[in-house]
């Protein structure tokens, strides 16, 4: 996908009402009060070299760059924040979603107010075997 089709994806999930219940999506995860969007086909690591999987790194890494910077023109500098503190103090509790299964597969969001919503995005994942995946977060429910 490209960097237009990706503020689509988050410019239609703005607006979107959110389920009563938690679910898939045409993109993604829905639940009550949030969307999770991949943006990015994420698969399996193969027998790439160890070189192929750098490239793939850099690849996401890039999208969520070029990304970001559209986001940025649009609502202002984000607030970027790691959830370390989530992950310990999840170990003991459980935080709300989205933000629990966000904090369960990066280490770093990029963070922006976009009316009364909150828009995230942030590069997942899911196992040291799949590979990175941009993703976007849509919702009311305020950060921890």
């Amino acid at each position: 996908m490209t960097t237009a089709e990706h503020l689509d994806t988050i410019d239609r999930l703005r607006t979107r009402d959110f389920p009563e219940v938690r679910g898939r999506s045409d993109v993604g995860t829905s639940g009550p009060g949030y969307h999770l969007a991949e943006l990015g086909a994420s698969r399996w690591y193969g027998d790439e070299d160890a070189a192929e999987r750098v490239a793939q790194e850099e690849q996401v890494a890039a999208e969520c760059d070029a990304l970001a910077q559209r986001l940025t023109e649009r609502w202002g500098e984000p607030d970027v924040f790691t959830l370390a503190s989530l992950r310990l103090r999840s170990e003991g509790e459980e935080a709300a979603e989205p933000w629990q299964e966000i904090g369960d597969t990066t280490r770093c969001v990029h963070l922006w107010r976009a009316g009364d919503r909150w828009v995230a995005l942030y590069v997942s994942q899911w196992g040291a075997d799949h590979s990175p995946q941009l993703m976007a977060a849509v919702t009311v429910i305020d950060p921890p």
